[in-house]
């Protein structure tokens, strides 16, 4: 990588780390007690369960492989979780209420860590980190920070995530990229049935965590908040309610699916690279899916760029996800060698070439092996993607936060609310709730 670009790309996560900071993978040197306790082939194996939600590219399985070649004692078995977030987390909240052991290590959203720690149902990370000797300094910091709560650390950061548009590269020339969502509404119509394709756009519509991600977005891109720095309720501005109303426009065109309401991530995924959408608002693994000549029969002809802009400019949403350890696990040392070497530079590294998933070790992004498989991750129009990042409605109950906003923008979709309505039973209900 040019020094400029090198330059540039710290800059876009300098500004990431602040915008995860306000929202919410290193293997270490030496012998492990696992290693020692099984030196020379002695010791029982043991089999470990990692639960996390679908991986429609080859990361996961890749990084298990690699895991299991060099800790011969340890299995891995995979669970895989609902796609949907909302319904992965309610499975895990039952699980640990019941202080289940089953589950050993888990993804979690970059929303969850302090609520799970809250509630007792994961390992503070601190002294696992403090025996390897983990240089928690390599981490984008805003990521790490999210993992954190009441001083101690909960979690790993995997990889980090905005929301980025892609789009069929033989199909839209360079300057057609939308610059505004009226320039992709406009697109979207004139392109649609062209190198058959069925949808102009695809978006997350369902009701559930991804429908808050796009509504955030929109949101931002018109100047709007749901809720404001100082733990206000915002929502019922002029600027949500314009913003709401793009979302919803587009959410009800003849551009999208018209089982729209019906599509997370996976169906999106699954819809662009069966070459059925010019336009996708996706998140970065989208790139890798979508590049996977075996599946694909889109690959090579896959672009990025930042979502369009409303008055304000461009808004992603940030997420990512965390990797952390049940409290109740039967193995947690063996379960820290798989999250440590899962969330270090090699695991981190293997999801990057094979997911597609953006990194959370600054020093990956020079990485030539990374950028030859993912060349993305040095492209303008992601880093511009991710530098617009911004996050999620901040407040100590969430998820009930998350409902209320699911709720009403799914009703303003469906016409049983105009977004007039949605926004003032949004203020009403986030007070209530931020007040409890």
């Amino acid at each position: 990588m040019k020094k400029s670009k090198k330059t540039k790309l710290l800059s876009v996560f300098a500004t990431l780390s602040l915008a995860l900071a306000a929202c919410s993978d290193s293997s270490s040197g030496g012998e492990t007690t696992k290693e020692k306790k099984t030196e020379g082939g002695k010791g029982e194996k043991v089999t470990l369960i990692y639960a996390r939600g679908k991986d429609v590219t080859k990361g996961t399985d890749k990084m298990v492989e690699a895991f299991e070649k060099s800790h011969k004692n340890i299995d891995i078995k995979f669970r895989e979780m609902p796609a949907d977030t909302g319904q992965q987390h309610d499975a895990y909240v039952t699980a640990f209420n019941a202080k289940s052991s089953e589950i050993d290590v888990i993804d979690m959203d970059v929303i969850w860590p302090a609520e799970f720690a809250q509630a007792d149902y994961v390992l503070p990370l601190d002294r696992f980190i403090q025996q390897d000797g983990i240089d928690l300094n390599e981490y984008n910091q805003g990521a790490l920070g999210a993992a954190q709560f009441n001083g101690k650390q909960w979690a790993l950061p995997k990889f980090v995530d905005a929301g980025l548009l892609f789009y069929r590269k033989d199909l839209v020339k360079e300057d057609e990229v939308p610059k505004t969502w009226d320039d992709l509404l406009a697109q979207a119509k004139a392109k649609n049935g062209q190198g058959g394709t069925k949808f102009g756009y695809i978006m997350q519509a369902k009701q559930y965590e991804g429908l808050v991600c796009n509504a955030v977005e929109f949101v931002s891109a018109y100047g709007g908040q749901f809720i404001n720095e100082k733990n206000e309720v915002a929502v019922n501005s002029p600027e949500t309610i314009k913003g709401l109303k793009k979302l919803v426009e587009i959410a009800k065109s003849d551009v999208v699916p018209g089982n729209v309401t019906t599509f997370a991530e996976t169906e999106t995924d699954q819809a662009y690279i069966e070459g059925q959408a010019v336009f996708v608002r996706n998140w970065p693994y989208e790139y890798a899916s979508a590049n996977d000549k075996e599946k694909s029969k889109i690959a090579g002809n896959v672009g990025v760029a930042p979502l369009p802009a409303g008055d304000k400019g461009s808004a992603a949403a940030l997420g990512g996800w965390m990797a952390g350890i049940n409290k109740n696990s039967k193995h947690p040392k063996e379960a820290w060698e798989f999250l440590k070497f899962m969330a270090g530079p090699e695991g981190q590294k293997i999801d990057a070439i094979y997911g597609g998933h953006a990194p959370t070790i600054l020093k990956l992004y020079e990485d030539q092996e990374i950028l030859k498989a993912n060349p993305t991750f040095a492209d303008k129009g992601f880093q511009d993607g991710l530098a617009a990042a911004v996050s999620r409605p901040v407040a100590p109950n969430y998820p009930e936060i998350s409902e209320i906003i699911q709720i009403h923008v799914s009703k303003a979709i469906a016409g049983q609310e105009t977004v007039e309505q949605a926004v003032q039973n949004m203020e009403k209900e986030m007070k209530e709730k931020l007040k409890s």
